[in-house]
């Protein structure tokens, strides 16, 4: 199917795409006292508490401290829970596309786009952390929801491949907790990046896609600064690289989920 039928498929199936960011939304927070409050309420306790024990314990002398972490923490959790939620999109809907034709992506898709529905809430709690500090609202923050796009697309291309392996390979959910477990330390989410080696900081700064959205959002909201464009370019490389090889292993082994659902 060429690109201009994948678009009039997904057009078609847009209001099944609806139902099911919604039902993914609602079944998280079932039964849940607060509702959705606590996608602004958890990513503050969980500021609150690295914060004391990252600046008072061990001391990292970060200016801004909050506002840094709760950056590099929400941006870690999306691509941390979307993607991983994603890595059961198709093993999970198995009954159903047994029973009936539905684009096989639109589960993976919705997973990612939960999430992201998810990440929009808990931006206010990175507002709520930026005005209590005192940081001033610019009007370079208008690049923020680019690089949000450029996120959401690395994650939806990372989301895809993970979903289609998953089929075949059940214990790829177990190989990626340590990948993901790995990459949260690779990445200064909760310390300064020159606490690094220069080789490893070198090696950060040029290909952990996470680092560099994560650095992007820094450098506007912390620093006040436009986004340089060597990591602009990079973070547009990485998500339509991952978008690309997400999209081709999932579209040609589709056919063979059947079979092993």
């Amino acid at each position: 199917m060429n690109l201009i039928g994948r678009m009039q498929g997904f057009y078609k199936y847009k209001d099944l795409l609806v139902q099911l960011v919604s039902r993914d939304l609602k079944l998280k927070y079932r039964r849940s006292f607060l509702g959705y409050v606590w996608s602004i309420l958890n990513p503050l306790l969980l500021m609150l508490v690295m914060t004391i024990v990252f600046s008072h314990i061990f001391r990292f002398d970060i200016a801004n401290y909050p506002v840094y972490l709760i950056i590099g923490q929400t941006l870690y959790n999306y691509m941390n829970n979307s993607t991983t939620h994603a890595i059961y999109s198709i093993t999970d809907n198995g009954p159903l596309l047994k029973k009936t034709y539905v684009p096989k992506y639109i589960f993976t898709l919705a997973k990612i786009t939960s999430g992201l529905v998810d990440f929009l809430f808990s931006l206010g709690a990175m507002l709520l952390v930026m005005i209590f500090t005192g940081i001033s609202l610019n009007f370079k923050m208008l690049y923020l929801p680019v690089i949000a796009v450029q996120l959401y697309l690395f994650c939806l291309g990372l989301g895809m491949f993970l979903a289609q392996a998953a089929v075949f390979f059940r214990d790829i959910q177990y190989i990626y907790n340590v990948v993901l477990m790995a990459w949260m330390y690779c990445t200064p989410v909760f310390y300064p990046m020159d606490v690094l080696p220069a080789t490893l900081q070198w090696l950060v700064s040029h290909f952990n896609p996470l680092y560099i959205y994560i650095q992007q959002f820094r450098s506007i909201v912390l620093e006040n600064q436009f986004v340089s464009m060597r990591f602009e370019g990079l973070g547009w490389l990485y998500a339509f690289i991952a978008l690309l090889l997400g999209c081709i292993t999932f579209f040609r082994s589709q056919d063979k989920f059947i079979l092993y659902i």
